[in-house]
């Protein structure tokens, strides 16, 4: 074993243009370094009363459990899939890449009977298909990705409100990737169990799923039959410590409950229709650089490209790896690969939260060009960045106090 001594931590100050995590506004940081004090101190239990508050207003929801799960955004999907499901049970989850591939796989390890609807890796999954699926059956759950990461696709919940409304179903919408940078409105579009996470357009750092669940959700999982599967996620219990009761159930990260409260804030400052517009128009920016490129997007449909992340097919002959790595070195860029039956096909590039800014789009189109260029493969000189330019001279100004 070496015997040199371990330095001081000094991790590098990357521009993070992946589909998470995002940037951290240096509010969020200095939230981060003040004081911990224990979970079961009275000014941290008021201070959690605070990060509810200011979760309700950006899920747009009234629900009383409201709250920040201790877990990732894969443990949100966990916690929202295990509780409402028992034995007897029926669900249909839309399956349409990596993570509504995963919500499958956490639904088919209940003893609940799980039908998956597919669609092709960079299509949404169509409604109708759902409604046939659930045809002449008690569906308790509908369960889909509002926006799929691997693939960049954007699903709009309403159409799939309506047909769990037909079936009768609860509704579980995974807005990981598009809370606080993509129009999400859980009381207005009758979300039953809505999670995120905090890492993506929120900017904080991970380690939290947000999560809201209504009335009707709630007093299912109060009433179920058996244990949910698991301990740890077992909403009944974690809707204790984080209703009146504050009964103890683990010891939350106090530091990341900060930063998420001052990210929180940093949202709502700006302003939820401000946020979403800004995401908007840097992806259009984005977009009409990649193209003027003369790159192919993944996502073919318009309006199914998810607005915080865009994925773009990695031409013939060019080396994924190699072109990921030379951003990273000379450029201090990070973009990210694809997953699953899409890798090494497809780049994603994530526009989020405090990552998403103008000034990002344009350095990522200058270096994508030479990067790209050093790879052997060719594209118009200053093409990328000149269509930008044009995409953001054509758009509406964005509301004060946007950040850029």
């Amino acid at each position: 074993m070496r015997d040199e001594p371990i330095g001081e931590l000094n991790p590098p100050n990357r521009v993070l243009l992946t589909p998470g995590p995002s940037c951290v506004d240096p509010r969020v940081y200095r939230a981060m370094a003040t004081p911990i004090v224990g979970h079961l101190d009275p000014w941290f239990m008021d201070m959690m009363s605070e990060v509810q508050i200011l979760l309700r207003r950006v899920f747009r929801t009234d629900n009383r459990v409201t709250f920040p799960l201790s877990a990732s955004g894969s443990g949100g999907i966990e916690a929202a899939v295990l509780n409402p499901l028992e034995a007897g049970d029926e669900c249909l989850i839309c399956v349409n890449g990596v993570f509504s591939e995963r919500m499958a796989i956490i639904a088919s390890r209940t003893p609940a009977t799980v039908t998956r609807v597919e669609a092709p890796y960079g299509r949404t999954v169509d409604p109708e298909d759902v409604r046939r699926a659930g045809k002449g059956k008690k569906i308790k759950v509908i369960g889909l990705a509002h926006g799929e990461t691997s693939t960049s696709v954007l699903q709009k919940i309403d159409e799939y409100r309506k047909v769990a409304d037909e079936l009768g179903a609860l509704l579980i919408v995974d807005t990981v990737a598009t809370l606080a940078g993509v129009p999400v409105d859980v009381d207005r579009q009758r979300i039953d169990i809505c999670f995120s996470g905090t890492q993506k357009a929120i900017s904080a750092p991970p380690g939290m799923s947000p999560m809201t669940v209504n009335a009707r959700s709630e007093e299912i999982i109060r009433g179920r039959k058996t244990k949910t599967q698991s301990w740890y996620f077992d909403l009944e219990t974690v809707m204790n410590y984080w209703g009146k009761e504050r009964l103890y159930h683990h010891t939350p990260p106090i530091s990341l409950i900060y930063g998420l409260r001052e990210a929180l804030r940093c949202v709502l400052e700006e302003g939820l229709e401000a946020r979403w517009e800004r995401h908007a128009q840097n992806q259009q920016a984005l977009i009409a650089g990649i193209e003027a490129m003369g790159l192919e997007l993944f996502v073919k449909n318009p309006a199914d490209r998810l607005p915080t992340v865009t994925a773009l097919r990695i031409p013939e002959g060019v080396d994924d790896h190699k072109v990921r790595n030379q951003l990273l070195a000379e450029f201090n860029i990070e973009i990210a690969g694809g997953l699953g039956p899409v890798k090494g096909k497809i780049w994603r590039v994530g526009l989020m939260g405090y990552s998403s800014q103008r000034n990002n789009v344009l350095l990522f189109l200058g270096a994508f060009e030479k990067v790209l260029l050093d790879q052997g493969h060719r594209v118009p000189s200053g093409a990328g960045v000149g269509a930008a330019v044009q995409s953001y001279s054509q758009a509406q100004p964005v509301p004060a106090g946007a950040a850029k």
